[in-house]
């Protein structure tokens, strides 16, 4: 069988379109966890589990009883299920994993968790696809999250706004089981139907509503001061969630995008969709702040951060406070 998409993984399982062996690899775990609970979960019945059920882990395994364990008959079912987590702590996995594939056991459903790496091994590639599924999990880029997000959440009948799907990404970054863990929060909080917003979020992940990075840039992008001195003064009182390193990395990402669109030959949001990485609706909102904020200001914007960087870490900076030094920043990046 061909390497597949995830989706489809799931789909044949549920289908009762099981293989004898899965082979979950790659950068990504969120995918890769998945699909082997999903198997641990469904394949087999409750009273089945006990007797057909084995759930061994890399740095704790016995080879030669893993073999025997996959070669025994199910007891009272028609399969047993043998789930080999970690298993990217084995040397040569992937040759340890060949005999076992020339005399593959039928009855047996064979699912390796091989996290964080692939492997090069084309035979082993080539017959772990003949005998059952191949599968690379991909980490998704920064930009891909936010659409993400709309379908995780749309596969469970609810919705979210722009800025709210943005704002989740922000904070929770491109840590799939992190970011599925707050969604899942609030699909259990929230009726179906729901179209999630930022008060939404506010309340059930604990990220404000008010006081966060995209209401700071627009409010930098306005000069709006009064704004920008009530998130600042915030930020300084707020230091654990929301520390200095984190804000000068965000607006510094900030200011870099608007940068490079400026140099773009054509300026659209096709254009800054495909060359920058951005999702569509973070493509939208930096045209508009594009108009704002020129090249002179993304320019100075830049040289004060990394000056303000390393003041926060102690370079030319005997005493000042994280909130000091970013109120400092705030008016000079207003002025």
């Amino acid at each position: 069988m061909a390497t597949i998409d995830y989706q489809q993984i799931l789909k044949s399982i549920k289908e009762k379109d099981i293989k004898p062996f899965y082979f979950l690899s790659g950068g990504e775990p969120y995918f890769i966890d998945l699909i082997s609970n999903y198997i641990e979960s469904s394949v087999l019945d409750e009273s089945e589990k006990a007797f057909n059920q084995t759930i061994a882990y890399g740095k704790d395994v016995k080879w030669e009883e893993l073999v025997e364990s996959l070669k025994r008959f199910p007891m009272m079912a028609e399969r047993q299920v043998v789930i080999l987590k970690e298993a990217q702590s084995i040397p040569r996995i992937t040759e340890k994993l060949m005999p076992y594939l020339d005399q593959i056991v039928d009855t047996t459903i064979f699912v390796v968790c091989y996290k964080y790496k692939t492997t090069e091994a084309k035979k082993f590639i080539e017959k772990a696809k003949s005998k059952g599924v191949y599968y690379v999990s991909k980490p998704l880029y920064d930009n891909q999250i936010p659409d993400w997000i709309h379908n995780y959440l749309a596969r469970k009948d609810f919705k979210i706004t722009q800025k709210a799907s943005l704002l989740l990404t922000e904070y929770l970054g491109s840590n799939l089981s992190t970011v599925a863990n707050e969604l899942h929060k609030l699909t259990i909080a929230l009726e179906k139907g729901t179209e999630i917003n930022t008060e939404d979020i506010e309340e059930n992940v604990g990220i404000s509503k008010d006081y966060n990075i995209f209401e700071l840039q627009d409010a930098l992008a306005n000069k709006d001061v009064l704004k920008v001195n009530r998130i600042v003064n915030y930020y300084g009182d707020n230091p654990k969630n929301h520390p200095m390193v984190m804000t000068i990395s965000s607006l510094y990402g900030f200011y870099g995008r608007l940068m490079s669109f400026h140099y773009l030959p054509h300026k659209s949001q096709d254009e800054a969709m495909q060359t920058i990485g951005m999702s569509f609706y973070a493509a939208k909102n930096l045209l508009r702040t594009a108009q704002q904020i020129g090249p002179g200001r993304c320019y100075k914007a830049l040289k004060l951060l990394r000056e303000y960087d390393q003041r926060s870490k102690g370079i030319n900076n005997a005493s000042a406070s994280d909130g000091s030094l970013l109120k400092e920043l705030a008016f000079k990046l207003l002025h």
